[in-house]
């Protein structure tokens, strides 16, 4: 009876650190949210893109160069 539980308890300690050290190793593939870019609203429509494609206007970021040339939306948004 003894043997059949360190036999047990031995399974289990080696599955413990099979999975201790198999953890790290996935959790390190970084997840899509740490990869997507900054995103900002455009200050005339408000939808949002990534600021990499945005035009910018001073503090202001737009979606395409006709709402650059058109400014700021009037709606309240």
């Amino acid at each position: 009876m003894l043997r059949l539980l360190f036999w047990i308890a031995l399974i289990f300690a080696a599955i413990w650190l099979w999975r201790k050290f198999k953890a790290p190793a996935s959790s390190t593939q970084s997840p899509r949210e740490q990869d997507a870019p900054p995103m900002v609203r455009c200050a005339h429509c408000g939808v949002h893109l990534p600021r990499d494609r945005a035009l910018g206007d001073q503090q202001q970021w737009y979606c395409s160069q006709a709402h650059l040339e058109q400014g700021p939306g009037s709606s309240g948004r």
